[in-house]
């Protein structure tokens, strides 16, 4: 698919109701930024791939798209799904083919990213160690420290919900600490606690339900991020923040107890 970007960036920016001066400006920022690949993905879906690798100003763009589609809808797309460093878009074949969707949405990702308006920010209750986090003793000795002092460290990040995906509510965290940094485990696990906070990787996570996984496990968290039947659904959104704050067993076991019932027990901190 040859795709002509000047022209298509030309007109959606003269086209604007923007000011000349604005649209000179994102004319300057639009070059600047690397067009995405386009990938077929099936016959009614569009892979909008911005890099190869966990990378958060390839993630920004992902979001940014997401957002922009949100709000200027494109006939025949049906659903989006962002990821780490891609755009998954869904669509009808029959309102539209897979040259003119592509085209769209490498104009739309060639636009500046545009600030976002709020982003919501949670405090998140964890319980470290012991029974709950059956891996910090490892991770501490591996990286020649303390148990409490990868807590420390843990609980000092400020974290970004860069996707949700795996199972639902699984939220990745990007924004750990370049000391935490760990290979994922030789030996995944056939079966995880809900509710575990790992880290693998570059990331951090968030695990809702009980299943497998090869990252390591440093505490719980009673935060649903996916209970079926509340009102959320999913309680973290991608572009969310996060802290971690550390509780002991028995404020986890309480806050379990209500978490089950419907309750949050994340606290929404104002913006």
């Amino acid at each position: 698919m040859r795709i002509n970007l000047l022209n298509l960036l030309t007109h959606l920016l003269e086209t604007n109701s923007t000011s000349r001066q604005n649209r000179l400006v994102w004319r300057r920022m639009a070059a600047t930024l690397s067009p995405p690949r386009i990938l077929p993905s099936g016959d009614s879906a569009i892979t909008v791939e911005f890099s190869r690798n966990i990378d958060d100003a390839a993630n920004q763009r992902v979001l940014a798209l997401d957002r922009t589609l949100a709000d200027r809808p494109v006939p025949g797309v049906r659903e989006t799904v962002p990821t780490y460093r891609s755009l998954l878009v869904h669509y009808d074949p029959v309102e539209i083919d897979f040259d003119t969707l592509g085209e769209k949405l490498v104009a739309l990702a060639q636009l500046p990213v545009p600030p976002t308006t709020k982003t919501r920010r949670w405090r998140i209750p964890v319980v470290y160690g012991g029974e709950h986090g059956i891996d910090l003793e490892d991770v501490a000795r591996t990286l020649k420290t303390t148990p409490d002092d990868i807590v420390a460290r843990h609980v000092a990040g400020d974290y970004r919900v860069a996707m949700i995906g795996f199972t639902p509510g699984w939220s990745y965290l990007s924004g750990l600490e370049k000391f935490l940094h760990m290979p994922r485990r030789q030996n995944p696990r056939l079966l995880t606690p809900a509710g575990t906070i790992s880290i693998g990787g570059v990331q951090t996570g968030i695990q809702c339900l009980a299943g497998p996984s090869g990252w390591h496990l440093l505490g719980r968290t009673a935060v649903r991020t996916y209970l079926l039947h509340r009102d959320p659904t999913f309680l973290l959104e991608p572009g969310d923040r996060v802290k971690f704050f550390p509780v002991d067993a028995k404020t986890f076991a309480e806050q379990d107890r209500a978490a089950a019932g419907g309750e949050i027990v994340a606290e929404l901190m104002a913006s």
